[in-house]
């Protein structure tokens, strides 16, 4: 019988928020705690479970050695492809995931780490705090290190162990809120009321950590969503959280909510219900020193991106001049925003950006009145 102790590798998850595209990522645990989200494709049909503490030294420890030879063997010049080969051949096979993080990371200038997968600070803490400072130690330089949590773990975490995490070198904790409206929360099954996410908050912002709360606009879908808007802007003005992250609601066929939106129990919102929506929710955050990033390929909006209490009102005007559109430019613009051409509304003044898009819109068989249809299923390509 296989020993499930047995270390088998250098191991990595399979997400990370977009913002450590370019960290070296580190595998905690395996899954997710919760996994009952209905709108979340990620870990279904997985259980979780929790790395030994030894098999992640190993693999902090193994990066580390290959990194250490790469630049001996490279001596401080660019690293060819020779000195890639000479580095992992005397690699076992099972290395070769840790060679291959090392050199993204690398290339990315070796500035952050994150630790995976769904809930990281679900460990014991002393667990965390040598885990974190394995990293610090190993790689003094790192800028970063950064963790998902879930709301309902953090809430439970003592003061005094949140701090050590950020002696020990803990920078960031990433938070999925979604809503703010226990109705939405409940419907959703997010395992977290409104309050729990308040004071998870609270407590990482008193803790000195970086918090960066995570928004789903379209979530409540049409039953809920000026709800969703209101309360969710409510529990983050309670938070002022450093970060908000704004991630639109796509619903891919394995979901549970897709069966929710084919059983007529959900009704998604179109794009324009989601604009007037993340509008309501920008117009009632308060003007509070937080940063609204829009950095994902689902959002509409990938230009709304500021400072409240600076461009509050800057962010609000690019929504409203998506709103005012024609039914016609709405479209050309929908389609340039979910084929990459545009970023944001000032895109389509760019002629030969709008012509393309309204040859895309034409290939589609694009009209005002089947837009919808259309513009959800191009959005399924980016779960």
């Amino acid at each position: 019988m296989k020993n499930t102790n047995e270390y088998s590798g250098f191991e990595q998850g399979p997400i990370r928020p977009p913002s450590e595209a370019m960290s070296l990522l580190i595998r905690v645990t395996r899954n997710c705690p919760w996994n009952k989200c209905r709108f979340c494709p990620v870990y279904k049909g997985s259980k979780f479970s929790r790395r030994p503490l030894e098999h992640v030294l190993m693999d902090i420890d193994k990066v580390y050695e290959i990194i250490q030879e790469i630049e001996s063997l490279s001596n401080g010049s660019v690293i060819t492809r020779d000195v890639v080969q000479k580095a992992g051949q005397n690699l076992d096979e099972r290395d070769y995931d840790a060679l291959y993080a090392a050199l993204n990371w690398i290339s990315g200038g070796m500035e952050s780490v994150f630790l995976q997968d769904a809930n990281s600070l679900i460990i014991k803490p002393d667990e965390l705090v040598t885990i974190l400072e394995r990293t610090m130690e190993r790689f003094p330089y790192v800028k970063r290190i950064t963790s998902y949590a879930r709301s309902a773990t953090v809430a439970k975490i003592s003061d005094d162990d949140l701090k050590r995490f950020k002696n020990a070198g803990l920078n960031r904790i990433h938070i999925g809120m979604e809503s703010g409206s226990d109705n939405v929360l409940k419907m959703i099954e997010k395992g977290a009321d409104k309050q729990t996410h308040i004071k998870a908050g609270q407590k990482v912002k008193k803790s000195g950590i970086s918090l960066s709360e995570y928004v789903m606009p379209g979530l409540g879908g049409r039953k809920y969503s000026k709800e969703h808007a209101l309360e969710t802007a409510d529990a983050l003005n309670q938070i002022n959280p450093d970060f908000i992250r704004v991630r639109t609601l796509a619903i891919p066929n394995h979901t549970p909510l897709y069966q929710d939106l084919e059983d007529k129990k959900f009704e998604k919102l179109t794009d324009l219900e989601c604009a007037e929506e993340l509008r309501l929710f920008i117009e009632n955050l308060d003007y509070m020193d937080s940063n609204i990033v829009s950095d994902h390929v689902l959002n509409l909006f990938e230009d709304i991106n500021g400072n409240l209490l600076e461009q509050k009102d800057e962010m609000l005007s690019k929504i409203d001049k998506f709103l005012k559109m024609s039914d016609h430019d709405k479209m050309i613009y929908q389609v340039g925003r979910r084929t990459g051409l545009f970023r944001g509304v000032l895109d389509m003044t760019d002629r030969s950006k709008y012509e393309r898009a309204a040859e895309t819109a034409a290939k589609l068989n694009m009209t005002p009145e089947n837009s919808d249809a259309v513009i959800a299923e191009l959005m399924k390509r980016f779960i």
